[in-house]
């Protein structure tokens, strides 16, 4: 007798949402059965790996980091040009590093007018992502999404604090919310209400429910994306059927393993191949929890993610 694999039929399906406009837009989401169990269900769209860029030159990054964009790291637009025409990009994510009011702390006006610079300069939809200093991000991501009317931006991380300043912003100039939370579903679902109460539409909102590194962070990211996504199927809790994004590359990269020279970790292997790999499974991680859109740093790592990607969407 052939052995037949089990299999769930999901009542719940999670919405899709789409980033951008008019022909520089990205679709994810409208699975109904859990990430890449084809046999279950079905994913008319494959999670996209977003790249990041900063807003200003980094700092303390490693040599392997650099290295892919060190004839464009100074300059953002062009950085983000290269990520589409040399990386093949599907959506450009922006860390607003220069506006911490712990660092650079660039002016609000200032930092808008280079987000329409960047948005101006990639034919794929565009993030904005801020420091998380609530005060600051909130000045600057309604800044943002005034100079870039009708874009339909992401703009995050919109928090708690901030959700009716940024959400009313996002209405009035036809944004796309990304809601954040620390790591807990009761808390994500929330702030999705909240949003959905000031007039945010689902179709407008992503979920950021906090990503971890490699180690203990990405255990309980992952526990609580898993909590989500079984919600949203199995529960029918149509505030959890969100699409989620993570902001992997960001956490990945900082880790001190990912800079210490080989003599300082000989046990971890060549320093550059070790954050690569770092990432690329960082990555998977995400995937297999019910990510949809996954911001990377490395073309190698995302080259990597992509091919797991492809072979396990092949059916589809």
């Amino acid at each position: 007798m052939a052995f037949e694999i089990p299999k769930i039929n999901y009542t719940g399906k999670i919405k899709e949402i789409t980033i951008g406009a008019d022909n520089k837009t990205a679709t994810v989401g409208g699975r109904d059965c859990y990430p890449f169990h084809l046999f279950e269900g079905s994913m008319p769209h494959k999670p996209i790996i977003a790249m990041e860029i900063w807003d200003m030159e980094p700092e303390g990054w490693p040599e392997a980091a650099i290295e892919p964009f060190k004839d464009v790291i100074s300059d953002p637009p062009s950085w983000a040009k290269k990520c589409v025409e040399e990386y093949g990009a599907r959506i450009i994510v922006v860390q607003l590093k220069s506006t911490d009011p712990n660092g650079e702390d660039r002016p609000v006006d200032e930092a808008a007018d280079l987000a329409k610079k960047i948005v101006d300069a990639v034919p794929v939809p565009v993030v904005f992502w801020g420091t998380a200093v609530n005060e600051k991000d909130e000045q600057v991501l309604k800044k943002i999404a005034e100079v870039c009317e009708g874009e339909n931006l992401g703009l995050s991380p919109v928090e708690e604090a901030i959700h009716k300043g940024v959400g009313a912003s996002s209405l009035g100039y036809k944004h796309t919310v990304v809601a954040s939370t620390p790591i807990d579903i009761n808390l994500a679902k929330q702030l999705n209400i909240l949003l959905g109460n000031l007039g945010v539409q689902d179709e407008h909102l992503l979920v950021d429910p906090t990503t971890g590194g490699l180690g203990y962070g990405i255990e309980y990211a992952y526990s609580v994306m898993e909590r989500i996504t079984q919600a949203g199927l199995t529960q029918e809790d149509d505030k959890l059927q969100i699409p989620m994004i993570n902001n992997l590359g960001n956490e990945i990269w900082k880790c001190k393993e990912a800079g210490m020279p080989k003599d300082e970790l000989p046990t971890m292997g060549e320093p550059g191949r070790r954050a690569i790999l770092m990432e690329a499974v960082g990555a998977v991680c995400y995937l297999l929890a019910g990510s949809d859109i996954l911001i990377m740093r490395h073309p190698e790592s995302i080259k990597l993610v992509q091919e797991m990607i492809n072979d396990l969407m092949a059916e589809n």
